[in-house]
C-alpha cells in the first residue's frame, strides 16, 4: 500500500492490485474546503464517491425536518430523552461553530453529494450512525460519567466564548464533531474507543469495502490519520472486515441492573426496619425524611429550570417514589408534564435549531424547555436519593 500526499489535507492511498482511494480531508466548517472537494473530484474522476455522513444525518440535512411530527411526551416515555438532549446538544455546537466560521457544518459533504449526483458517480453513506455512537458511549458509562457526558455536551454548547482566531485556523483544518468528541475523550478516557476508534474503524472499512476502483472519500480532516491506519490493517488481513461488534447497542450491564435495583430494595428495607424494629415512631420519621428530601432537591431543580408551578408539585410528591422505581424516574413524568402543561407551539419546532444554540432559549423554547426541565428534575431527585441514604441508615442505626 502506498500512501501520498497530494497537497493540503489530500491524501491517496493505492493498493498492490491498483486500486486507489483519495482521502480529501475536510473541515467541516471552512467554505475552502467545499471548492477544494469539488477540484479533487474534477481531478480525479473517481467511479465512487465515499461521504462521511449516515443514512439519518443525511436525511436531516438534505430534507426539510418536519419537526411537528416529533411527539416529546413519547421521547419521555419510550426512555429516549438524555438521547434527544444529546442531540440537540451537538446540533446547537455546530450551528454554533458555523455561525462563528461563515459555514454552515457538513456543507463540502452535501456539495460532494451535490456533484455525484450532477455527474452521475455513485456515492454511499459511510459513516456509523450517530444515534448508535451515543448509546454505545452512554452504556459504557457510569453514573458519574453520564453526568459528565452530558455536561460536556451542554458546556459546548452554552460556552460564551468566542472562537479566536488561532483556534478559527485550527477549527479549519479539522472536524468540528471530532474535535468535539475529541474533547469529551478527554474528559471520558472510558468511552474513547466509542468517541474516536470505533468510528475511524467504522469509516475506513465502509470506505474498503465500496465498489470502486478510483474512489474519492470526503472525510473530516481528524479521521484521516485513523482511517489510513485501519485501511492498511484491512490490506493486510490483520483487521476483520465484520462491523458487527461495534454497531450493536450492548445491553445494560447487569452490574448496572443490580446496583438500580439494590439501592432502592436497601431503602425500602431500612424503612421497613424502622417500623419493626424502632417501632411505629422511627419508621414515620424515617419515611418522612425521604419523601422530605427528594421532594426538596427535585422541587429546587425544578424551580432552577423554571418548570410549570404545577409540574413542580406533582414532581416533588412524585420524586419520593420514583427514585424507589429502576424502571422510571421523576424526570420522565416532569418532562410529560411540562410539555403537558406548556404545549409545543409551531415556532419553537420552526426554530429548534437556531434555539438550541442559545442558552436562553432552553427556557422560552417549549420543546428545548422540557427537555431542561426533564434533565434537572432527574439530577434534583439523584442528588435528593445520596444525600437521603446515609441520613437513613444513621436515623435507623
Amino acid at each position: 500500500m502506498i500512501d501520498e500526499k497530494l497537497g493540503g489535507t489530500t491524501r491517496r492511498i493505492t493498493f498492490d492490485n491498483g486500486r486507489r482511494i483519495t482521502l480529501v480531508g475536510t473541515a467541516h466548517v471552512s467554505k475552502e474546503s467545499v471548492n477544494e472537494v469539488r477540484q479533487v473530484i474534477e481531478d480525479v474522476q473517481p467511479d465512487r464517491i465515499c461521504l462521511e455522513l449516515d443514512d439519518g444525518r443525511y436525511k436531516s440535512k438534505t430534507e426539510q425536518k418536519d419537526w411537528s411530527n416529533t411527539d416529546i411526551r413519547k421521547v419521555f416515555k419510550e426512555h429516549r430523552g438524555f438521547l434527544m438532549l444529546a442531540n440537540m446538544a451537538l446540533a446547537g455546537y455546530q450551528k454554533r461553530m458555523g455561525d462563528e466560521t461563515g459555514s454552515a457544518p457538513g456543507t463540502e459533504i452535501l456539495s460532494a453529494a451535490e456533484i455525484a449526483q450532477e455527474k452521475g458517480i455513485p456515492f454511499s453513506l459511510c459513516d456509523r450512525e450517530i444515534q448508535i455512537t451515543f448509546k454505545r458511549a452512554w452504556r459504557k458509562s457510569s453514573l458519574w460519567n453520564k453526568g459528565k457526558l452530558m455536561g460536556s455536551l451542554l458546556g459546548a454548547v452554552f460556552s460564551n466564548e468566542k472562537v479566536s482566531t488561532e483556534e478559527l485556523e485550527k477549527l479549519k483544518q479539522g472536524d468540528t464533531m471530532q474535535s468535539m468528541m475529541q474533547e469529551m475523550a478527554k474528559e471520558l478516557p472510558q468511552v474513547k474507543s466509542v468517541l474516536i476508534d470505533e468510528r475511524d474503524r467504522y469509516l475506513a472499512t465502509s470506505i474498503y469495502q465500496s465498489e470502486g476502483n478510483n474512489i474519492v472519500a470526503v472525510i473530516g480532516a481528524g479521521h484521516q490519520e485513523g482511517i489510513i491506519k485501519n485501511l492498511k490493517a484491512l490490506d493486510e488481513g490483520s483487521q476483520r472486515m465484520d462491523l458487527s461488534d461495534i454497531t450493536k447497542v450492548p445491553p445494560p450491564s447487569k452490574a448496572g441492573k443490580i446496583v438500580g435495583f439494590i439501592i432502592p430494595a436497601a431503602i425500602i428495607a431500612m424503612i421497613v426496619m424502622g417500623f419493626v424494629n424502632a417501632g411505629w415512631d422511627k419508621g414515620v420519621q424515617m419515611f418522612l425524611y425521604w419523601v422530605e428530601v427528594n421532594a426538596i432537591f427535585t422541587g429546587i431543580f425544578s424551580l432552577i429550570a423554571w418548570a410549570h408551578p404545577l409540574n413542580i408539585i406533582c414532581s416533588m410528591a412524585a420524586a419520593p417514589f420514583t427514585s424507589l422505581n429502576p424502571t422510571i424516574g421523576v424526570g420522565i413524568v416532569s418532562g410529560i408534564l411540562e410539555a403537558e402543561f406548556r404545549k409545543p407551539k409551531v415556532k419553537d419546532f420552526e426554530n429548534l435549531n437556531e434555539d438550541a444554540t442559545k442558552f436562553k432559549r432552553w427556557y422560552s423554547n417549549r420543546i428545548l424547555h422540557a427537555l431542561w426541565v426533564f434533565l434537572l428534575s432527574s439530577v434534583g431527585s439523584t442528588i435528593g436519593t445520596f444525600v437521603g441514604f446515609p441520613v437513613l441508615i444513621k436515623l435507623l442505626y
